[in-house]
Order: C-alpha cells, then structure tokens, then sequence
C-alpha cells in the first residue's frame, strides 16, 4: 500500500511551491507559470458548475501535446472527475464511439479535431470546450473570462478515495479489440512516487513531451511526474520527426528523455552503422586504447543530438533491437529500458542505466509483485503476472474483459512471455498470442526473429507468420535503399535470396525462415504504432 501523498495532494504543493516558475510552454509558443495554470484551473471549475458537471463525471480530452491539454488534464482531476484521454489520430466515428461509451459530459477538443464530428452521436454532452483557447465550442458567444476569485483562489482538490477512478483510457491493442482501462488515483499516485524516487528531477529541469500524452507512458514520466518536482515542461504539439527532434533537441536540452525504439534504431542504422562498417574504422575500433577513444567520441556525438544534458533516455512501448542495446552499451551510452502496460499505468519494470542488464527490462517496480506464470521447464519462460498498487481497477463497462485478465487473487496477467535471472532483471521473449508453435513443439518467438531481419539494410520492418508449418518472413522494404539501389525483380530476387541464406546461418534450425514476402504498403498499426499482427495470420 501506497504510504506517501497521493497524486492530487502532490499536485496543490507543487502550486505552492513552484508558483513563479515556469510550468508549460507550447514549443516555440507562449509558457505559463504554475501560478498562471492554476488561475486558468479555477476557471475551468467554474465553468464546469455552471455546466452542471459533479465529481466523478467524465471528462473526454482530444488534441495535440500542449499546454491547454496539460491544464484541462489537470482540471479535470483536481475537481474529482475522471478524464478521458483519446489519441488525436483516431478516427471521428471512433472518438464519437469513444465519447458517447465512456459517458463524458465535457469534451475538451481541438479546433480542427472537433470540426468533423457528429454532435447528434454524442448526446450526453453538455459542453464543449477548445483547446485551443478554452472558448466555448457550441456558444461562441460565451467567451472564456477571467473570474475575479481565480486572481486570489488556490485549487483545492476534490477528495476521492484512492481506489476511486481517476483516468479512463482507451488502447487498441495489437490483437485488434480496444477497452477502456480504469486507473484508480492509487495506481497514478504509485507510478509518480517511483518516478520521485528513482528518476530524480529538480525544479526548473526541462522536459520535452513528445510522445502522446493520451498514452499512460507519455502521460506519467513526460507529464505527471516532473510537474510535481517543478520541471519546465514543453510540449512539442508537432510530428517528431528527425529533423524536428533534432532542433528542439538542441534548444530545449532536456534533463530526462522518454523515447520509443524507433528513433534510437533509426539513428543507428542510418547515421552510425554506416560509418562504423567502414573497413578503416572497423580497424580502429579492433585496436585497444584508440577503440576507447572512438567510443567515446560517438557517445559524446549521439548525447549531443539529444541535447547532451540528460541524465538518461528511458525506453520504452516496444522491445529495442538487440544490436542497437548491443552497440549503445558498448559505448557506455546513458540508456535504459523499462517495461509497463497501460493497465499498470504503466510502469511494471525498470532499472538506471547504470546497472540495467543487456536485453533486459530492467526490475519490478515497488509496491507490485511479479511472478512468471507457467514457466517452461528447459526455458524458465512464462507469462508475465503482476499485483500492486498500478494494477488497474478493470475494463469499463466489461465484465468480461476485466475476468480474463484479472484473476480472483489480483492477478493481472499481462500476456507477454518472460524470464526472470537470479538478480530480478526481467528478460521479455514476446507476446504470448504472437508466439508460434513450432513443428516439434518448441516455443517460437517472432520477435526475436523481426529483430535480426530489421537490421538487413533493405527492410524498414517485418512480421513473421507461421504458413502451412513454416515460417515467412513479411518485409516492407526500406524506402532509401530502393531509391539509391533501384534494383529490378532480378536483381531483387537474387539479393533476397543471398540475404535469407546468410540469416539462417545465425537463427536455430526451428526458427529459419522458407522465404521472404516483399509488401506494397506499410503494416497496419495500432495507435501506439504496433503492428497489427492478427491482420496477417
């Protein structure tokens, strides 16, 4: 059980504490203080009276990363009511869906995400609210003003208990069913204290956030967590791509960062892979004293594109390749990998880069337990089962769901496949429904394969798919190799079929792959950019 402050008592003492600092500020944009955003928070509780909202009403939250959000975010559950995160790139007829299942009062959206909706769909709404200027959606002509008790008011929280719902969050999982996952005040306030104590920020440390803040990982350590240790929190509110990350990178210098695999891989194989392969630098890096120095002039140039002020890059929503974690420990890179679920909000493992394992995703978090259910007897591998404080309440409006992945004892059976060492470090192996069963009965886990087949340097990404008992390798080739080598079907083939031999030599004889499967377009995804892998059994 929690003993610390719950989230909520966090959050009025970060007003008080931080109250002239610098709370948020919309990337090349304007910043508020924490004085400024708990003025614009007492105007939104009034406003959500005169609408006739109660405490633990729904609230449903759609747009980009900004201020605005952070501070509608932080409105809602101050005044008691449960928010209701929607990533912006669903569709309109899902967020309708969304809205009218989760049973919002208040919509809190976008301009130009509120503009293609249906009203008619979402009849239980009573108020919609910009987030772009916090104007009201179905009156223009009440305008958002300053209530004089907002100069003088301090937010004082509702008081819920801490099993009582304080988040609503809708995931499409990469098996094709979305849910509505209940997070208690209690799993929040859980996740924010290990932050606290374990990933130490002072006040007026910067953030970036640039992952979705509609996602429990963004959400959490790119929000929650540093404004209560009076960070300086920008919101990127555009496509982090490269170029973009590079700029505000440079300028922002973050003290932590979160990250997802893809940039790290993406920088690995187009910008270090290439230089390092040369046959002069592989002879370089073969001699001692002069390696040591060549690593850390990479180290030093890869910490310098993320600004070069971190304490260290916190990976996580997928696995990171192996040879990337391989080459980046190598070089004594600050980097660690963690591991969490939306329905643990999210946090289940994690260890400092200092001692994180190769491979590994890190250790179980405190307050939960873990244990690996029905391990392999050769393996020791099993599936992953948790109980604590993260753990969520259950699915909303689903019985069902709730039943099959929370037993009577508590245990929340996460449905990936694991192996745990002697010192507590969590090795992940895949997803248990990914898993293939081989011809002789051993355990195939196709992850382990998309890994190897993802550093080949024509493939931006592939799935492994079990077809008749054997194994095919779908690829969706890299878009800058095809440009630089322009290679006719021949020449394709020929280069496809030199590429497969060379990875069987290095896979087991149960995981070798019949052939590869060239595809047109790219692999359908999951909001969290997952591939949907039940679209290609």
């Amino acid at each position: 059980m929690l003993k610390h402050d719950l989230y909520l008592s966090l959050v009025e003492k970060a007003f008080r504490q931080f109250s002239n600092l610098p709370a948020f500020t919309n990337y090349e944009g304007k910043t508020v203080t924490y004085r400024e955003v708990e003025q614009q928070i007492l105007i939104l509780h009034k406003r959500f009276k005169d609408l006739g909202v109660a405490p633990r009403d729904h609230i449903t939250l759609i747009g980009k990363n900004s201020l605005e959000w952070a501070t509608a975010y932080l409105a809602t559950i101050t005044y008691g009511a449960v928010v209701v995160p929607i990533l912006p790139n669903f569709p309109p007829a899902d967020v309708q869906n969304l809205v009218e299942h989760s049973d919002s009062k208040i919509l809190f959206a976008g301009n130009s995400y509120f503009e293609p909706l249906d009203l008619s769909t979402m009849p239980k709404l009573v108020g919609v609210i910009s987030l772009d200027d916090f104007s009201d959606l179905l009156d223009s002509t009440n305008s958002p003003t300053l209530d004089p008790s907002a100069e003088t008011g301090e937010v004082k929280s509702y008081d819920l208990g801490e099993k009582e719902m304080m988040v609503l969050l809708y995931t499409s999982g990469t098996m094709g069913f979305s849910r509505g996952v209940m997070l208690h005040h209690l799993s929040i306030s859980s996740n924010i204290i290990y932050a606290r104590e374990n990933m130490p920020l002072k006040p007026g440390d910067r953030i970036l956030s640039f992952l979705p803040l509609a996602h429990a990982y963004g959400c959490s350590v790119e929000f929650l967590y540093p404004f209560t240790m009076g960070a300086h929190i920008a919101f990127l509110g555009k496509l982090p791509t490269p170029t973009v990350l590079i700029k505000a990178f440079s300028e922002i210098k973050p003290r932590l960062i979160l990250s997802v695999p893809l940039i790290l891989e993406k920088i690995y194989r187009k910008q270090l892979l290439p230089k390092i392969s040369s046959p002069l630098i592989r002879t370089l890096l073969a001699i001692p004293g002069i390696n040591k120095l060549l690593f850390k002039k990479i180290n030093t140039t890869l910490s310098n594109f993320f600004g070069g002020n971190f304490i260290e890059i916190v990976i996580g929503g997928a696995p990171l390749n192996p040879d990337v974690q391989k080459f980046l420990k190598k070089i004594g890179f600050r980097f660690t990998i963690g591991y969490g679920m939306t329905e643990c909000a999210p946090l289940i493992s994690y260890a400092p880069w200092s001692i994180s394992k190769l491979n590994s995703a890190g250790r179980m978090v405190d307050r939960m337990e873990l244990k690996i259910h029905e391990a392999d007897k050769e393996t020791h591998v099993g599936e992953i089962v948790v109980r604590g404080d993260n753990v969520m309440l259950g699915y909303y409006k689903n019985e069902a769901g709730t039943a099959e992945t929370l037993d009577s004892e508590g245990w929340l059976h996460t449905g990936d496949l694991a192996c745990v060492d002697k010192d507590g470090f969590i090795f992940i192996r895949g997803r248990s429904k990914s898993m293939i069963l081989g011809a002789s009965g051993q355990n195939i886990y196709p992850e382990e394969i998309e890994a190897r087949i993802n550093n080949l340097p024509f493939v931006a990404e592939s799935l492994v798919v079990d077809r008749q008992g054997g194994l095919v390798a779908l690829i969706f080739p890299d878009a800058d190799w095809i440009e630089k080598h322009h290679p006719d079907k021949a020449h394709l083939d020929k280069y496809l079929a030199h590429a497969l031999k060379h990875l069987n030599n290095e896979l087991a004889d149960y995981q070798k792959i019949a052939k590869f499967e060239i595809i047109d377009t790219e692999f359908e995804k999951t909001p969290k950019k997952s591939i949907k892998r039940f679209m290609y059994k």
